[in-house]
């Protein structure tokens, strides 16, 4: 046993406030086995305000490192094996278009299990957006998305993204 890697079963906290909560597109990557385990914690909501957008070509919710402005955001907290976080971290792109950073979070709902309590201030990882278009700054902010929210912006999957061929 190598001392230096950390072993997988070492849990940590993430935060998700778009395409990976429940009921949401993305979700069913949360609850598959083959990623790395994860526990549903209970919802939060960002102590600071964040922008959290909906952009590019494929609706995709961003949030935008810019504390202070926007909404305070509304999201789930999970715990997470090491595997899963490496998943999320090759999901999301790090470190090209998300980031992994620490937020604060004012629990909102614990689950029955959990020693949380509403109205508690704890950490988690958030994977906030690297890189962003000028205007995203300037675009509608959300406080809690929903992909058939009342914007209309449909989000695109993954695998329905047509990336353009290079010439």
């Amino acid at each position: 046993l190598n001392i230096f890697s950390v072993p997988s079963v070492f849990m940590h906290r993430v935060f998700v406030y778009g395409s990976l909560k429940r009921g949401q597109p993305n979700y069913p990557y949360m609850t598959d086995s083959c990623y790395g385990k994860t526990e549903f914690l209970g919802t939060a909501v960002t102590v600071q305000k964040y922008p959290l957008v909906i952009a590019t070509n494929y609706n995709i919710p961003s949030l935008l490192n810019l504390p202070g402005q926007g909404n305070r955001v509304h999201g789930e907290i999970y715990q997470v094996d090491g595997k899963m976080l490496e998943f999320l971290d090759s999901f999301e792109n790090i470190p090209t278009m998300y980031q992994r950073t620490v937020v604060e979070l004012e629990i909102k709902m614990a689950d029955k299990e959990e020693k949380l309590s509403p109205g508690s201030i704890m950490e988690a990882f958030v994977y906030s957006t690297t890189t962003y278009q000028p205007d995203w700054p300037s675009l509608p902010t959300y406080d809690n998305y929903d992909s058939n929210g009342d914007h209309g912006l449909k989000f695109t999957l993954r695998e329905d993204r047509k990336w353009a061929s290079v010439e």
